[in-house]
């Protein structure tokens, strides 16, 4: 804006300047904008922490930061970073920040902050576009959706989810959960997506095109979710997970919610883990756990319980997955493996390109030429700059945690740099590094506070000298690594300056010469002399020695500042009344007193003969003291004329830096927040510098380049900047010194037109100076105010310094009369004589009442009752009703107080405390008004506190009981009650009700166990149904002695291990029960059966032993279990568990279900009972398990050991061993077929009666029958839903759906008449066999009675029909 007006501000007058930078400065406050100066290099101000998304970077290369309240912008590349500009505008922390990545729009951003807006930046132009201020709390996440340029997603911590569409200017709100959010991600596929991370653990994934409908609540996490993380591609393919997540696998690919394939969603907790979630199952399908990574160093205390676990996908790095750690390493985890090292370390060539503490926020940059860059924000203020291909980081920007107090270059190390900061640190930064212009070395060891001044020595090198808020003096050797040496000596208050000197008093003519001492001057109002070389030494306060060189005995002023003459032949010290004395070196003796200023002295700086000082009201003074250096007086000399005078600053002066190139340019800092140059000789300004965003506290000119001047603020930031770029030379004029000016020239126009015009006098300068001076101090933050009795020690603004509130007056109307005109007052003494002296008062004149109510405090009791009735009323008419609760209990009405304040629902502590005074039954009236008060105002536990004073310990119970405080109920009752109380238990009950119903199991089997219902603890525990949940509710069954249960979680958690093929498991937890032995000899069938499958199939001379006789091999050897065994115990707990597979069965419970018939049909071998062996292996039998079972292909031989043959004496069974017999025998048909060779596998005979058994004419016409039957069935539905999607009804449909259904009734009646066994054993297909048996050599017989079987059932198969008629014709 300054920029724009500049020539119309360098032709206008000077009334016509004030108002134009006025609205200059209105206009920047309003639209949020900053002028930025022309500056170099700077260090911003440090990221926030315990952000989810605090920084983002824009697809040009554009980095957002949000410090504190300002987004800083820098502009990154492969080798460097620049700050660039800042974004100002947010009234509070700022919260989060995101980048649109969309063509076109990639340089807007939106931010959010605590003071509950949205605000959205065009980066280009450094402007607020909009801001949108739809959330009533702290806005805690926001995201630019990278699936919708126009969709902005925020959310608060009331739980409070906003959508902002960015180009129409909508806004929609939701409330999925009443719970803090933490972080939120969009998904980077469908624009509708969104996750959602809460501080509770709980993640939701929601749809903003359903008004915020849940879809997933994804449970797993134990403490609060970091960071949200979507994967960069479509699909569920690239994660590789845990055996026990395995096992849902084979749905992997089942459509979301949305109607897509689903995605990964990556989340980071502070519970330590990483989890990766399906959108499509709704549940995690890989958990990674951070590792323990030792490091150098010692690691702060409580940085686990501070951890913060960000997480980011990189995009195109579909299985690279980047977290931070405990220890502020980076990893990056593979997703693809499954080994336990899934993870490797950033920056593990070198230690020190780690960072040292946690990581908050990830962001990463595709170059473009195909690099791709990672940026990290952490706890140890430094942002750096990670290649994702070499993982070595590239660059580091440090920045700063707290104001910038002071700056010093070294006289010897020229270009070192030393910044006293307020985060507790010193930063030495070698300015003139080429190969990293941000090498910055840190010191922080023995500095609890913040540091305040710092002052290098002289003589030398890297030595550098620190004062802190807490009063300590120290000096570092910046080369070593030794911890500093800290004086023994404290200042009581904050060091405001240091300076190096020469020994006061001079060594005597023995010891050697040349003795450097370092002086510090603080708060506390003193100087001390601190010897370097023995630090343990007290310090020698300085006081004492000007007093005996100057014969003074009173009391010095306070001392603020001191600064040596660069030849240490005298010194200048500033005091708190603003005077400014010179002392000659050798003994301390006074030359001369400077009285200039008139308030506390901030800055002293020597050049030459020249002598700076600036203090508190603005202007900065130069004195000549070359005649007083030259030519010492006798008596000390009063200097009241300056000579030369600066002004322009319209706050107090901070700092002073003489330039070491030009002898006459001085650079001076101020409140203002700018720092001006001037010219010295010419008394002219002649540049301001304006890129701080608060006050400037420090400065110091560059030892190597006459142009450069580095300076630092209340901003957290220290700038460089050039002298000849800068756009200004004055100061801007504040808004308050602008209406200060304007006011009193309007009172010197009405003034004049009254009186004759009398020119100003200086004592109207001076007193219009300190009035602007007052109203401009009071529109700056304070800070470190140079007195004794004033000293800052935060960074927050001291509130002692605020006006404070005059409290409410307890006799208004009295207190008012004492403000009446001095002859009413004279009046009322008059009066008051006559009531007290005289037998004969004024007449209408009545004490306490009416235009005397004043005057009843000081006559008898009568009128001060009458009196305070009036204030009462008074009071009670302007709603004051604690006053008039005071007054009554002053005037002893204890009873009517305590009424009054119940029946306005102002009872407080203080009057419950003194309300036992009025009787028992007063105060427990008053007791029981105060609780409903309380649960009017919801502080129900301070209710239920003062339930129990008057011993009402069931109301109080059921009154945290209502408020579902359950956790302080229980306490309660367990602590007044007994043990065995009914109450406890419905307590127990009722809280572990909620807490099922909230989703926290754990919690709510911990209550039924405290209540003794171990039952229902193991059954809240297993609703979860996941391997842990089961196995430990199996665990309480057992402990709590609920056998059955136990047996049947152990069952349900076993069935679960053996699909995953976990058989050493499983093993493990059925060892646990004896009476789970039957389920043993099913795991050993299961695992031997399996690892059977897994191996080729061998040909049956290969392998001569079958598969059941190889499980009573096993069965004999680990279970004793043999042919004199008894078993049917065995047999009825198998067939107990028994159940039917399905369409939708998997493979895997195909492969439990089989090996359960195979155990039974053992079982049933061992106990002679052929019936069972045979019904049992016909539900078995499969391809493979033909092979396995009867290699020789004949059922009627069990084992190969026994020639017995198998005897079936029920019509069930004997059915089932022919069925089984055709099932065994289509297989082997199958097998000659592949064969090269026709010959049959066994004999002819005996191979030919097993074929005819696949030529069933019954089974044939059964199946036939079924057939047609699932085909009306399957019109019939197909004419349903025709008719229910069209509204009228065609006249053909009735006849067709009645032609359908009686075909359907034929078809079932025949059914009905087939015999029962017929249809509960069922054979291969007969037309299928009957053409396969055309095809293979067999007899003449067999040939017949398949083309027979053709002929008859052939027309009713199509396929069948076409294939056989080469056979038929």
């Amino acid at each position: 804006m300054y920029g724009c007006c500049r020539r119309c501000y360098e032709t206008t007058g000077s009334t016509c300047r004030v108002v134009l930078e006025f609205l200059c400065l209105i206009f920047e406050e309003k639209s949020g904008l900053y002028c930025n100066a022309m500056r170099g290099r700077a260090l911003p101000a440090s990221p926030n922490w315990y952000c989810s998304r605090c920084s983002d970077v824009s697809s040009g290369g554009l980095l957002g930061v949000g410090a504190k309240n300002v987004i800083y912008l820098i502009d990154v590349t492969a080798s460097s970073c620049v700050v660039s500009g800042e974004l100002l505008g947010h009234r509070d922390m700022v919260s989060g920040v995101s980048f649109c990545h969309h063509q076109g729009q990639s340089h807007v951003c939106v931010s959010s902050s605590s003071d509950g807006s949205v605000r959205f930046w065009d980066t280009e132009r450094r402007s607020l576009i909009r801001e949108h201020a739809n959330h009533q709390s702290a806005v805690s996440a926001v995201h630019w959706s990278p699936a919708d340029r126009n969709l902005v997603v925020s959310g608060d911590e009331k739980g409070v989810v906003t959508c902002h569409w960015f180009h129409s200017q909508d806004t929609t709100s939701f409330f999925p959960e009443p719970r803090t959010i933490v972080c939120l991600s969009c998904s980077t596929h469908l624009w509708n997506l969104s996750a959602i991370g809460y501080k509770d653990g709980m993640i939701v994934v929601i749809d903003l095109s359903k008004k915020g409908a849940v879809l997933h609540r994804l449970r797993g996490h134990d403490d609060e979710v970091h960071s949200l993380a979507w994967a960069p591609v479509e699909g569920e393919d690239v994660v590789s997970g845990s055996s026990q997540e395995a096992t849902d696998s084979a749905t992997a690919g089942s459509p979301s919610p949305d109607g897509g394939t689903g995605f990964y969603l990556a989340s980071g907790s502070r519970d330590h883990t990483l989890r990766v979630w399906s959108t499509a199952r709704g549940k995690s399908v890989t958990t990674m756990k951070l590792p323990h990574l030792k490091r150098r160093g010692a690691v702060e205390p409580g940085l686990k319980e501070r951890l913060w676990l960000t997480v980011h996908w990189p995009p195109g790095r579909t299985t690279q997955l980047l977290s931070s750690s405990s220890s502020g390493d980076l990893l990056m985890w593979d997703t693809s493996r499954s080994s336990k090292q899934r993870y490797t370390v950033l920056g593990s060539a070198s230690e020190q390109q780690s960072h040292s503490r946690m990581v908050f926020n990830l962001c990463s940059l595709t170059l473009k030429d195909g690099r791709q860059l990672l940026l990290s924000t952490s706890m140890d203020r430094q942002i750096k700059c990670w290649d994702l291909d070499s993982l070595d980081c590239v660059w580091t920007l440090p920045t700063l945690g707290g104001f910038v107090y002071a700056l010093s270059f070294s006289p010897v190390a020229t270009g070192s740099l030393a910044l006293g900061v307020g985060d507790n640190m010193i930063r030495v930064w070698d300015t003139l590094a080429t190969h990293n212009q941000y090498h910055i070395r840190c010191y922080w060891q023995s500095i609890k506070s913040k540091v305040t001044a710092l002052c290098w020595s002289p003589v030398k090198e890297g030595r550098l000298a620190f004062g802190t808020d807490d009063g300590k003096v120290g000096i570092y050797e910046v080369f070593s690594n030794r911890p500093p040496q800290i004086s023994s000596s404290y200042h009581r208050r904050t060091v405001y300056s240091l300076a190096w000197g020469p020994l006061l008093p001079p060594p005597t003519s023995g010891a050697t010469g040349g003795a450097v001492s370092l002086y510090s001057c603080s708060g506390d109002g003193t100087i001390l002399q601190h010897d370097p070389n023995r630090p343990n030494h007290d310090a020698t306060d300085i006081d004492k020695l000007i007093k005996d060189s100057n014969g003074i005995t009173h009391k010095l002023s306070p001392h603020t500042d001191l600064s040596w003459k660069p030849d240490w032949t005298v010194v200048a010290i500033g005091n708190e009344d603003g005077s400014v004395h010179v002392y000659e070196a050798s003994a301390l003796r006074q030359l001369c007193s400077i009285q200039q200023h008139h308030k506390t002295i901030n800055a002293l700086s020597w050049n030459r003969c020249l002598l700076a000082s600036g203090s508190n009201n603005a202007t900065v003074y130069v004195h000549d003291l070359s005649n007083v250096l030259e030519n010492p007086p006798e008596r000390v000399c009063v200097l009241t004329e300056p000579f030369c005078r600066l002004e322009g600053h319209t706050a107090k002066i901070t700092g002073l830096s003489w330039s070491p190139h030009h002898h006459s340019r001085l650079v001076s800092t101020s409140y203002d927040g700018t720092a001006q140059v001037w010219d010295v000789m010419e008394e002219t300004a002649v540049c301001n510098y304006r890129g701080h965003m608060g006050s400037v506290l420090s400065v110091d000119w560059s030892p190597v380049d006459p142009d450069v001047v580095w300076t630092g603020g209340k901003d957290f930031t220290v700038q460089q900047w050039n002298v000849s770029q800068q756009e200004f030379n004055k100061p801007p004029k504040g808004k308050k010194m602008i209406q200060l000016k304007e006011k009193n020239k309007n009172n010197l126009k009405k003034k004049s037109q009254s009186q004759s015009e009398v020119p100003a006098t200086n004592g109207d300068k001076d007193s219009l100076e300190e009035e602007e001076e007052k109203k401009d101090e009071e529109a700056v933050l304070p800070e470190l105010h140079r007195k004794p009795s004033s000293v800052r020690t935060k960074d927050k603004p001291d509130l002692s310094s605020q006006k404070k509130k005059k409290p409410r007056a307890m006799l208004p109307i009295s207190t008012s009369m004492d403000h009446m005109t001095r002859d009413a007052l004279l009046q009322d003494c008059i009066t008051l004589a006559s009531l007290t002296h005289t037998q004969a008062p004024p007449v209408g004149c009545v004490p306490g009442h009416g235009e005397h109510i004043h005057l009843g405090l000081f006559t008898d009791g009568a009128a001060l009752k009458r009196m305070f009735q009036a204030e009462e009323e008074a009071h009670l008419q302007a709603s004051h009703c604690d006053s008039v609760v005071y007054l009554r209990l002053w005037s002893g009405d204890l009873q009517g107080a305590l009424q009054l304040a119940t029946e306005r629902g102002e009872l407080s502590d203080h009057l419950l405390s003194i309300a036992p005074m009025a009787g028992y039954q007063v105060w427990t009236e008053t007791v029981e008004a105060f609780i409903k008060q309380l649960c009017v105002q919801q502080q129900y536990l301070k209710a239920a506190s003062h339930l129990l004073s008057i011993n009402k310990l069931n109301q109080a119970v059921e009154l945290l009981r209502s408020q579902r405080l359950y956790r302080e109920a229980v306490s309660l009752v367990k602590m007044r009650l007994a043990p065995d109380s009914s109450l406890l238990k419905e307590l127990y009950c009722d809280w572990a009700a909620v807490l099922e119903k909230d989703g926290h199991l754990s919690a709510a089997a911990k209550c039924f166990l405290a209540a003794g219902l171990g039952f229902e603890a193991a059954k809240v525990l297993s609703k979860k149904s996941d391997m842990a949940s089961l196995q430990t509710a199996a665990e309480v069954a057992r402990l709590v002695g609920e056998e059955e249960l136990c047996r049947s979680l152990s069952l349900r958690c076993v069935k679960e291990l053996m699909e995953a093929r976990d058989w050493l498991g499983a093993h493990g937890v059925l060892g646990l029960d004896e009476q789970l032995k039957a389920h043993r000899l099913h795991l050993s069938v299961a695992e031997l059966l399996s690892v059977k499958l897994d191996t080729p199939t061998p040909m049956p001379s290969e392998d001569g032993v079958r598969l059941q006789d190889r499980v009573m091999e096993v069965w004999a050897k680990h279970y004793e279990v043999g042919e004199s065994t008894s078993v049917g115990h065995f047999l009825l707990e198998l067939r107990s568990s028994e159940y039917t597979a399905s369409r939708s069965t998997s493979l895997k419970e195909v492969l439990l279900l089989s090996s359960l018939h195979v155990t039974c049909a053992v079982l049933a071998w061992i106990s002679n009972d052929h019936d069972l062996l045979l019904m049992s292996l016909y539900y078995s039998v499969c391809g493979e398990m033909c092979r396995r079972l009867f290699p020789d292909g004949d059922v009627g031989v069990f084992s190969s050991r026994h020639s017995e043959r198998l005897h079936p004496c029920g019509e069930g069974s004997q059915c089932a061993a022919l069925s089984l017999q055709a099932v065994v025998t289509y297989h082997r048909l199958y097998e000659q077929w592949w064969r090269t060779c026709n010959s049959p596998l066994m004999d002819q005979e005996l191979w030919e009666s097993h074929v005819s058994l696949l030529l069933s004419e019954p089974h044939a016409a059964c199946q036939v029958a079924l057939r047609a039957e699932a085909e009306l069935t399957q019109r019939l539905s197909v004419l349903v839903q025709q008719h229910s999607s069209r509204a009228s009804q065609s006249a053909e449909e009735p006849s067709s759906f009645l032609s359908l259904s009686s075909a359907l009734s034929k078809h079932q009646k025949e059914l009905s008449e087939f015999p029962k066994s017929l249809k509960a054993f069922p054979r291969p297909d007969v037309l299928e066999c009957s053409l396969l048996l055309l095809h293979l050599n067999v007899s003449d017989a067999i040939q017949r009675d398949a083309k027979n079987l053709l002929r008859t059932y052939g027309d009713t198969r199509p396929d069948i029909l076409r294939a056989s008629r080469c056979f038929l014709t």
